[in-house]
């Protein structure tokens, strides 16, 4: 394909539009997480035991996880068909308008039922924006990048998710200062409406891109197809397959560190809930680091023996952190989020860039999208909720929760482990080929200067 070349002032804007979007998704869309624990089973859920109000509250957040996937095919034929761009201002439209009236939501004493199902569906709207918006956020950074910085491009985006931890839960630990009185009141309240301000931050920065180039060339060419869930299904099932299990090691242990570690922290080992919130926010900081760092690497040595790296360390960590966390202090419950945060970080970088390298550009957003976000279903927005179920089924043993972090850990790699990147695609590592490539080229180069040779001796 002939794509267009942009300079390095757009590419540069195309990283920003990328992450700043996908921050504001995920700070909406993870805002709900840290507040399930801490308010939505006491306005939302009241008229149940506490263990069974945080069930059901932890089970509003995870049961748009399976929505998620309709939103990724959705979106996704709206970003494979007309454009990327059209996807993302979409997305991010309408997940603020949700999660602003997540934060006007009448409680259940005011309007009985119709308060939880209300909550669950704005969030279920939740989960169809943030289907939509992940594929479209990695597209924009990485077809817009030079094809030896992909990797790093493609981890900026994957940033996202952790900036909307920090701010999440940086400013329900702001609005936790209030008393307690004030915070079920209003105080939980003012981070769910404040998004609105960030979501026309978002939209303005990405409406000012042009479509990616590689959008543009595949359109160019007429290679867009009718259906491209149709086309993706028809010659792409098995990299659906294999995103969906590989998305598993990355998706379980986010969870498991931020949603599940509030609840559990706070109601099971019965910690101050505003530490826990600083101890998530100081360890989420890692990632902010180590996800771009890891990026670079994947460009040098490949996406797979980084991802393996990731993987092997969070698997052989779920033990060790629940271990740090029984301790009940602040130090080594952050030093457990820090380790955990780090080590999914070097998973998480490289997830994006590698998914894109498996599709074709026709169908890059679709095929992506869609197991991405089936990974995402199954295995993470589930974690809190099966945690909490095996430690409650177990006594209060917490091995039964890590044993399946690690099971799932063992899954990825091995779905990792049969991927095929497309064929002549960049992968960040030089192949057999490449070099043989290079060879053939210095031979040839050789061979003219040696036939040259004899005329520069006749012909001084």
């Amino acid at each position: 394909m002939t794509k267009p070349t942009y300079s390095k002032k757009v590419q540069r804007k195309a990283l920003i539009a990328s992450l700043v979007g996908s921050s504001i998704e995920y700070y909406d869309y993870l805002l709900y997480g840290a507040v399930a624990a801490l308010v939505f089973n006491k306005l939302f859920f009241p008229n149940f035991d506490p263990t069974v109000g945080l069930l059901m509250a932890l089970a509003s957040f995870g049961l748009p996880y399976f929505f998620r996937p309709l939103g990724g095919v959705i979106f996704s034929h709206i970003g494979d068909k007309l454009g990327r761009k059209k996807s993302l201002v979409l997305t991010l439209g309408i997940m603020g308008v949700s999660t602003a009236f997540i934060g006007l939501l009448p409680t259940y004493d005011m309007i009985g039922i119709w308060a939880p199902i209300l909550l669950v569906s704005l969030r279920l709207i939740q989960g169809v924006a943030v289907g939509g918006e992940w594929g479209g956020a990695v597209l924009l950074a990485v077809e817009y990048s030079d094809e030896k910085k992909k990797g790093f491009a493609g981890s900026i985006p994957m940033m996202g998710a952790a900036v909307g931890i920090i701010l999440g839960t940086g400013t329900m630990s702001l609005m936790r200062l209030l008393p307690d009185a004030q915070f079920l009141a209003w105080g939980w309240r003012i981070p769910f409406v404040l998004s609105l301000v960030l979501v026309l931050l978002g939209i303005w920065i990405r409406g000012s891109l042009d479509e990616t180039p590689d959008f543009q060339a595949a359109q160019k060419e007429g290679k867009i197809p009718k259906l491209p869930i149709v086309t993706t299904f028809k010659h792409h099932w098995r990299e659906i397959i294999l995103t969906t299990g590989a998305k598993a090691i990355e998706t379980a242990p986010f969870y498991m560190f931020a949603t599940f570690g509030i609840s559990y922290a706070t109601n099971t080992l019965s910690m101050p809930e505003n530490t826990v919130l600083n101890a998530i926010t100081i360890g989420t900081l890692s990632s902010l680091l180590f996800i771009p760092l890891a990026g670079m690497v994947s460009d040098r040595i490949g996406r797979k023996k980084v991802f393996f790296i990731g993987s092997m360390s969070v698997t052989l960590f779920a033990i060790p952190y629940f271990m740090l966390l029984s301790n009940r202090t602040m130090l080594t419950l952050t030093v457990a989020v820090l380790i955990g945060y780090a080590l999914w970080s070097i998973i998480t970088a490289v997830l994006g860039t590698m998914f894109s390298e498996m599709f074709n550009p026709e169908v890059r957003y679709t095929g992506i999208s869609v197991g991405y976000q089936l990974g995402a279903a199954i295995f993470g927005g589930t974690m809190p909720l099966v945690a909490t179920a095996l430690i409650t089924k177990f006594n209060g043993s917490w091995l039964p929760a890590a044993v399946y972090l690690m099971i799932l850990g063992i899954m990825s790699m091995i779905c990792v482990a049969l991927i095929k990147t497309r064929p002549n695609q960049d992968t960040g590592a030089k192949s057999g080929n490449d070099f043989e490539k290079e060879v053939a080229l210095l031979k040839s180069h050789l061979q003219t200067r040696i036939n040259q040779a004899p005329s520069k001796i006749t012909n001084p």
